[in-house]
């Protein structure tokens, strides 16, 4: 068996600086929509759309449509993603600066570790572990306590709240795809996922008003730049990226994204869309991000549970 070819260095590191900038980018791209567009609308728009040329791409290619038990997984997940995670980080962002909403959303991992250790018990809560969260939430609390200085004002309550519950809907999602039936294609997988989501966000946005009084007419033309951008480079270059990367590098340098996308939203917000970057978010960002370097590449130690089961099965 011949060994598979290692890629040419300038692809890999094209990949690299998709996944680093490129999604760093999206928050500062979907504050520029919210703000003139209601937010469940501006999602719907973007995933509907990519999630119907993805699907498209991916049947002319030759990939089998999904099951009926496959459309029902993705379904399931693209609620969780798309109405629940996005939904509320769109809504947000007409609360809370692009940069903030992307160190928000850097918990991601800490609360996939809480899951992993009281539900799925297939992590062991260590020393390393529980400090590595207590800096996390002390970064998070530095940005919504009103009652810490630095001159600066503190993240607005309700928008924090709403990107809390946004990381826990996106760590509930992790876990999902291993017990959900889902197209062996990760790319029809997420086309499937945007496309019911899509369709969710619609409804929801109709519920919720968001087709009253709106004209086409009236959105701006950077609005519809940041809409081709979220739709193109967002979602299908960018999962793209991410799928040939998975491929071809450890998932621990893949996953370096969620250190640097942060850092990237921030800055641009800053230097691009004029947010404030004050003492309060460079600390609450700096403790956040320590939080994830830490959780992210502390070794996984199985509690005794697992270690039981996996005992049981050899003897079996």
């Amino acid at each position: 068996m011949s060994p598979i070819a290692k890629p040419k260095r300038w692809k890999t590191l094209l990949a690299f600086a998709i996944i680093y900038f490129v999604w760093g980018s999206t928050f500062f791209a979907i504050r520029i929509g919210v703000q003139q567009l209601p937010p469940l609308l501006f999602a719907a728009m973007r995933f509907l759309t990519a999630g119907v040329l993805l699907y498209t791409w991916m049947r002319i290619s030759g990939t089998p449509s999904p099951t009926g038990r496959q459309w029902a997984g993705a379904c399931l997940l693209g609620f969780v993603i798309f109405v629940l995670d996005y939904g509320l980080l769109f809504w947000a962002e007409r609360r809370v600066a692009s940069g903030i909403a992307a160190v928000m959303l850097a918990t991601i991992p800490m609360f996939m570790a809480l899951a992993e250790i009281i539900f799925l018990r297939t992590q062991k809560l260590t020393l390393r572990l529980a400090l590595a969260m207590l800096v996390g939430l002390g970064g998070v609390g530095v940005l919504v306590n009103p009652s810490v200085g630095f001159g600066q004002a503190p993240v607005d309550s309700l928008g924090a709240a709403a990107l809390v519950v946004a990381a826990i809907c996106w760590s509930i999602a992790s876990v999902l795809p291993r017990k959900l039936p889902l197209p062996e294609s990760k790319a029809m997988s997420s086309s499937a996922q945007m496309l019911t989501g899509g369709f969710m966000l619609t409804t929801a946005a109709a519920l919720f008003g968001d087709f009253r009084g709106f004209s086409v007419r009236t959105i701006q033309p950077l609005v519809w730049v940041a809409l081709a951008y979220l739709i193109v480079a967002g979602s299908i270059i960018g999962f793209t990226a991410y799928v040939w990367l998975i491929r071809h590098e450890s998932p621990t340098k893949v996953g370096t994204y969620a250190y640097v996308n942060p850092v990237v939203a921030v800055l641009l917000g800053y230097f691009v869309g004029g947010e404030a970057l004050g003492a309060r978010t460079i600390l609450g960002t700096l403790l956040v991000l320590v939080s994830v370097v830490v959780i992210t590449t502390t070794p996984k130690q199985k509690s005794r549970v697992i270690v039981a089961e996996e005992l049981e099965e050899i003897v079996e």
